[in-house]
């Protein structure tokens, strides 16, 4: 609970300084980038936990690591003049989705165990 809490004053707080604070076009695929990455981390840490493997020190070294790795992608691939940042965003989007849909599968097959464990045993009730 208190992990969606901190989130949801992080995004409040991050829409106030985005509507005072302009980003250089200049640095808007690196930050591009680095948000994906970041949320990639993050929905792996979230399906972790439902799995009960969650490590953070796994987790901060994927979060800094990932971000920092794609952010250098991206910097080599204008260096070039070649645009891989379209091929960190399609990876990265592609693993948030997958992770997406893990936790969803996870969540939904708790909540069916469950609602049809309660209906076993109000059954169970009612047959003695």
């Amino acid at each position: 609970m208190f992990g969606i809490i901190l989130s949801v004053i992080a995004i409040v707080l991050g829409i106030l300084t985005g509507l005072t604070f302009n980003i250089p076009y200049s640095l808007t695929k690196y930050l591009a980038v680095a948000i994906l990455a970041c949320l990639d981390s993050v929905f792996g840490a979230y399906n972790s936990n439902l799995d009960e493997k969650f490590n953070l020190k796994v987790f901060v070294s994927g979060f800094f690591g990932n971000a920092l790795i794609a952010i250098f992608l991206v910097f080599v691939g204008l260096k070039l003049d070649v645009d891989i940042y379209l091929a960190v965003i399609i990876v990265f989007s592609t693993r948030i989705l997958n992770n997406f849909t893990f936790i969803r599968r996870k969540i939904l097959d708790k909540t069916y165990d469950s609602s049809k464990s309660k209906k076993e045993n109000t059954e169970d009730k009612k047959s003695i």
